[in-house]
């Protein structure tokens, strides 16, 4: 089964993304911030990632840059907010491969893994 990593500050978004992946994925960790979810990734691999971008401490962002130096590099999809379309561009730009605006529907969420999860086995 295709594994996932769930990245949100917001418990309630975590809560929401993962009734929406979980009937096809398994979500095998949930973080709150960018440490978190580059602690998380390194321990379980998963196949792809949820990432927000405004979070404490590490954010969105800064964990993006560092998770995208792993071999291979992770499949990332942003979640971001309406407005934040600049640091979209950006992240995009560094190497995530979708991306998700707050507030979400389940059928883009599930697209987006779709995708990301069908180009191939290596991202890059």
């Amino acid at each position: 089964m295709i594994r996932g990593l769930i990245v949100d500050d917001a418990a309630i978004m975590r809560l929401r993304l993962r009734e929406i992946l979980e009937p096809r994925y398994e979500i095998v960790a949930e973080a709150g911030d960018g440490d978190e979810a580059i602690e998380m990734y390194d321990r379980y691999k998963p196949d792809f990632v949820t990432l927000d971008i405004s979070m404490p401490n590490t954010n969105g962002m800064e964990a993006l840059e560092i998770l995208m130096k792993r071999t291979p590099p992770p499949r990332i999809i942003i979640v971001s907010a309406v407005g934040q379309q600049r640091l979209v561009i950006k992240a995009l730009q560094s190497g995530a491969k979708d991306f998700v605006i707050k507030p979400f529907e389940s059928p883009r969420v599930l697209k987006a893994v779709e995708r990301v999860m069908s180009n191939g086995k290596n991202p890059g």
